[in-house]
């Protein structure tokens, strides 16, 4: 009896939450197919680089969720090099059976990004805007475990550091 007097009252006590709002984000993907590496190891290269992309996406969206609402975010992706190299599974030693490839991460294969972006405000003027080439060289030191099941988590945190570094002046006026 509890329970069904507590739910309706959660419920309603969510609904009069106010709403998470955000700048709006345009991530254009600018010719993909000339990337560094966004090479799947064992699914379509379709597949992957649409899960690697929408991904991004979403992380860029949560980022924005601190800017200013009447903002707009547009990067515009020129490269984007996934954090390790995909190998043949035989060739780092896991035999013959598996038939597929591997993404193996070692400290030399650094994720790295470079895009463009616009932040305007709700009259269109230029807030901020840069070319950005971003590389982790330190990335196998920097992530929390509680990430570990994320495969794009050295280049989320990659971004995120940047975000939190180029938009603080941004954000501290919100």
């Amino acid at each position: 009896m509890k329970l069904r007097t507590f739910v309706p009252a959660l419920m309603l006590a969510a609904t009069s939450l106010p709403a998470i709002s955000a700048a709006q984000v345009e991530v254009t993907w600018q010719e993909p197919d000339s990337y560094t590496d966004v090479r799947p190891a064992n699914e379509s290269r379709k597949g992957f680089r649409e899960r690697v992309f929408r991904g991004l996406d979403k992380h860029f969206a949560r980022m924005a969720k601190v800017l200013p609402d009447d903002n707009t975010l547009a990067v515009t992706v020129t490269n984007l090099d996934l954090a390790g190299q995909v190998w043949p599974s035989s060739f780092v030693g896991f035999g013959h059976a598996t038939g597929s490839d591997v993404r193996v991460i070692r400290r030399i294969g650094i994720p790295r990004i470079e895009f463009s972006y616009t932040l305007t405000d709700s009259t269109g003027a230029v807030v901020k805007s840069a070319d950005v080439s971003l590389k982790d060289m330190g990335f196998m030191d920097t992530i929390a475990s509680s990430r570990y099941n994320d495969q794009l988590r050295y280049e989320k945190h990659m971004l995120q550091e940047w975000f939190d570094e180029e938009m603080s002046a941004v954000v501290a006026r919100k």
